[in-house]
């Protein structure tokens, strides 16, 4: 029996793509406001960051604008162009808000529809602590949040700048857009220490 269990466990090893290799890094978002360093948790949310990380390296969030700020709570792009085209989407991934990260300031999250298993390329960061946004079991049974799969470890003064935006209507939308465009200019996976 342990035979078997030692070669299930090498096969899995050997299984792991190469973005779950990189995943436990960080990635580097080029705004037009300055950059923002998030280290990205595979542990914690392994499916969300490929899924992140594949996004980034198919050029998917060039030139997206951060559509959406809500003051003292949020900034959120990564899905549409300036121009308000919604960006091409793969199907949406399985939710993974119940591991354990929570939506404090500076936590990056999954944005998402009415199912938890709806998030495709969109995601936010937390400008504050925001508790309503995280997973949690009542007596009723679970109530699904957003999920984390990072945070920012450099940068949160650019993050803070971007939410301080003003903001109405725009595209689709008729209020939370920032009136004048800031785009994400590009998204990296990077190596990075504190040093640099």
């Amino acid at each position: 029996m342990r035979r078997i269990e030692v070669f299930l466990a090498a096969c899995l090893l050997a299984s792991l793509s190469p973005a779950h290799a990189e995943a436990a890094s960080h990635a580097k978002v080029e705004t037009s406001m300055g950059d923002i360093i998030i280290e990205l948790d595979a542990e914690a949310a392994p499916v969300t960051v490929d899924n992140f990380l594949e996004y980034a390296k198919a050029g998917t969030y060039d030139r997206t604008l951060f559509h959406r700020v809500v003051k003292d709570r949020v900034i959120q792009g990564g899905g549409y162009s300036r121009y308000f085209t919604e960006r091409p989407l793969r199907d949406p991934i399985p939710y993974e808000g119940d591991n354990g990260l929570k939506n404090v300031r500076g936590a990056v999250a999954m944005a998402r529809g009415d199912s938890p298993d709806s998030a495709q390329a969109q995601w936010f960061v937390n400008l504050v602590d925001n508790d309503d946004l995280d997973h949690r079991v009542t007596d009723l049974g679970p109530i699904p949040g957003y999920a984390v799969f990072g945070r920012v470890v450099d940068g949160m003064d650019v993050v803070d700048l971007i939410g301080a935006a003003q903001t109405g209507e725009g595209g689709p939308f008729d209020a939370e857009v920032p009136l004048e465009a800031i785009l994400i200019l590009r998204v990296d996976p990077i190596d990075w220490s504190p040093e640099e």
